[in-house]
């Protein structure tokens, strides 16, 4: 976001247009009457355009206390039709409660305000605190850069952050921790910087860490697969869901849920006594949808986007299991139970 305080408010230049956001929008098929919810509010762009179908009523979710406050000016103009929420997404049941939603959207990952700011500690672009939390209330980056084991940490930036050189990477960082604490970006950035090169496409050797580190504080993944199956059970029949992902391990999950969701579980040779089980979506989108190039030159970041939509059917739920749809990683409690 902005420096400036006109642009302080949801919905400013940031993210004013949100990523593939009008064909999310069309994809929820927004009617006069409906409920919708915008599970990641960030600077409020999804909510403005769902709020632009008169009679149409938003519940907004941010697990950041920032984005939640700086929607304040939004809530008033919606007169309302719009109520904020301070929480994280994969609690949707009790926050929307009994009134089943219409349609649902996720857009994932890290909003521009966040890494603009830098005592938030989400980017190397600027010197700040190794923080990178989205919400207040889980350890921080330097937290788990501190007490994680080297290989812990290998195995954190290898798969999270798809980085080859994540061994080298992890050494590195368990060396300068026993010399000085790593407790800013800067700090992080430089020790990556020696081990890893920037690529061909001036890449910085540090983001794949950065991301890593970013998903694994949050715990986005987890929290993706538990509001996909929260999701499941708060839509109505004919409810939309709408996923706009920006990192291949969350289209992953997005696509082997709705794959699993879309087709009837049935028995197999080994197991014929499993009754068929009726799909709790029908996918709408049979590939993802991805930005033209005419939004990628106006805003880079689009370049990743993939876009997943998908319609509740009337069956019942399935059982909310998410076991399959995550990576094999430690767990923070280990992590802060052990010793570096």
């Amino acid at each position: 976001m902005t420096g400036s305080d006109s642009n302080a408010v949801a919905g400013g230049l940031a993210r004013h247009v949100p990523v593939l956001g009008g064909r999310a929008v069309e994809w929820l098929g927004v009617r006069d009457g409906g409920l919708y919810v915008d599970a990641t509010f960030g600077a409020g762009g999804y909510s403005r355009a769902l709020l632009a179908t008169p009679g149409a009523r938003v519940i907004g979710i941010d697990r950041d206390r920032t984005a939640i406050a700086l929607g304040a000016a939004l809530v008033a103009q919606a007169q309302g039709r719009l109520d904020l929420v301070e929480d994280r997404f994969s609690n949707l049941e009790p926050i929307v409660g009994d009134a089943a939603a219409d349609g649902i959207v996720f857009d994932l990952g890290v909003s521009s305000m966040q890494l603009d700011e830098p005592a938030r500690g989400f980017s190397f672009r600027f010197d700040g605190p190794l923080d990178m939390r989205m919400g207040g209330d889980s350890p921080s980056a330097a937290d788990i850069v501190a007490r994680a084991s080297e290989r812990d940490l290998a195995a954190i930036i290898a798969v999270l952050g798809e980085e080859r050189h994540a061994r080298a990477v992890a050494r590195a960082i368990v060396k300068a921790r026993g010399e000085n604490a790593i407790d800013s970006t800067r700090a992080l950035a430089e020790i990556v910087a020696r081990v890893v090169r920037a690529t061909s496409a001036g890449i910085h050797p540090a983001t794949r860490t950065f991301q890593a580190l970013r998903i694994f504080v949050n715990d986005e993944l987890g929290e993706l697969a538990r509001g996909l199956a929260a999701a499941e059970r708060v839509l109505k029949p004919s409810g939309r869901l709408v996923v706009v992902a920006f990192h291949s391990l969350e289209d992953r999950i997005v696509k082997t849920f709705l794959t699993a969701r879309s087709g009837s579980a049935a028995g197999s040779r080994h197991r014929p006594e499993i009754t068929p089980v009726a799909p709790s979506f029908l996918v709408l989108t049979k590939r993802p949808q991805t930005p033209d190039d005419a939004e990628i030159d106006a805003n880079p970041r689009a370049r990743s986007a993939k876009l997943r939509a998908a319609e509740r059917t009337a069956a019942a739920p399935r059982d909310a299991n998410i076991d399959d749809l995550m990576p094999r990683l430690p767990s923070l409690d280990s992590i802060m139970r052990g010793r570096p």
